[in-house]
């Protein structure tokens, strides 16, 4: 009875101590099964995760620069090894793009923020001070301004207090419950309130989400020949165009679609096909125009172009081009959105030390007011 016994405790002994070692692979398979990747997928990403030495392997699944970082190593490796055209990997590629995309985009058709008079105390924020990059900060009140510690970069000051004064920023926010958020505004003034050196940010009605669209889309300039598709035929897909077409500029892009200039009018409702070259490789999207802005004294149109077809490799291809040529401008606010993203995931508290204290609990303006500036978010204009 007693050697049962023992063989049981030591039985239960070795299984508890296996899921203690093997905790963390096991929840990451699990969570991969969960997010709906395949058993050699998330082997795949695993073994990623142990040659980046990546701390928490659970990262590839929520964090937007981790899952970059794997996009790009599997791209590499299927470059060195000679299986970048293969459909498996094609589609697993395929596969994380969108995967990443649903990161970006997985709070847009929430009811959202329409003015900052809502936001509330202790709202945190990335703040992007053009030329000078993204600073984290606290909202301490609001009222007729909105009153935020000094922004600081990775708990440094790196701009004092009076140099905010009269800049205009764009400032970034994740709603607990709701979505990503971006307003732009005009620092007004800078001083002390509660003990802390702060800034006041004026109050804006134009907000939004800080990823609003169906995909991610980069501003570009790339020449393309267009041509025309009959509606009542069937378009070849495996055509790739040696005759020229009408010359064109593609002034934004994404995998779903693109913004095109092109001399003359215009017409709605019309099937085309856009060819173009990326990194030396050819592109070919097929699609209609879904709208036509027509400049009478440029005799110049902009199409809006959705895409309806395009084959794998060359979507994958257009994604790491999205990706991977952005503007310093651009970084930072991608680099401001996946912050805020972390912290909504973390979900962990901003302690007062991290931004240091004053003495003096009044509010003591360091200069006279500036009107605020209430300016909204550029629109980049959709291809759909």
């Amino acid at each position: 009875m007693f050697l049962v016994l023992f063989i049981t405790a030591l039985c239960l002994f070795i299984l508890v101590r296996l899921l203690v070692v093997f905790q963390v692979p096991i929840q990451f398979f699990m969570m991969g099964q969960d997010k709906g990747f395949k058993f050699n997928e998330i082997t795949l990403l695993w073994k990623l995760a142990k040659e980046a030495e990546i701390e928490e392997p659970m990262q590839l699944y929520v964090s937007v620069p981790t899952l970059n970082m794997a996009i790009s190593k599997i791209i590499l490796n299927s470059k060195e090894n000679g299986t970048e055209s293969l459909e498996a990997t094609q589609n697993f590629i395929a596969k994380l793009y969108e995967y990443r995309t649903k990161i970006d985009l997985e709070h847009e058709n929430k009811k959202g923020l329409d003015s900052t008079k809502y936001l509330e105390k202790g709202q945190r924020l990335r703040i992007i001070l053009k030329g000078k990059g993204v600073f984290a900060s606290e909202i301490l009140s609001v009222g007729h301004e909105i009153i935020i510690r000094l922004p600081l970069q990775k708990n440094v000051r790196t701009v004092d207090s009076g140099d905010w004064v009269t800049k205009d920023v764009s400032v970034y926010l994740w709603r607990k419950g709701d979505a990503g958020y971006v307003f732009d505004t005009r620092v007004t003034n800078a001083g002390m309130f509660q003990g802390q050196n702060v800034i006041y940010l004026a109050h804006t009605n134009q907000l939004e989400r800080a990823q609003k669209r169906k995909s991610v889309r980069a501003a570009c300039e790339i020449y393309a020949n267009l041509y025309f598709i009959d509606a009542s035929e069937e378009p070849d897909y495996n055509v790739i165009e040696v005759d020229s077409g009408y010359k064109c500029l593609l002034e934004d892009i994404s995998e779903d679609g693109a913004m095109i200039r092109i001399g003359g009018k215009g017409r709605q409702n019309v099937k085309i096909k856009i060819q173009f070259d990326i990194d030396e490789r050819i592109i070919v999207m097929y699609g209609i125009i879904r709208a036509v802005e027509y400049n009478q004294i440029d005799n110049q149109s902009r199409l809006h172009f959705e895409c309806l077809h395009i084959e794998k490799e060359m979507r994958n291809k257009i994604l790491e081009f999205i990706y991977r040529d952005l503007s310093e401008d651009k970084k930072d606010e991608l680099t401001a959105l996946e912050e805020i993203e972390q912290e909504n995931l973390d979900d962990s508290e901003i302690h007062d030390g991290e931004y240091g204290q004053e003495k003096d609990n009044e509010v003591v303006p360091e200069s006279g007011n500036v009107p605020g500036q209430e300016t909204s978010q550029p629109e980049i204009q959709t291809g759909a």
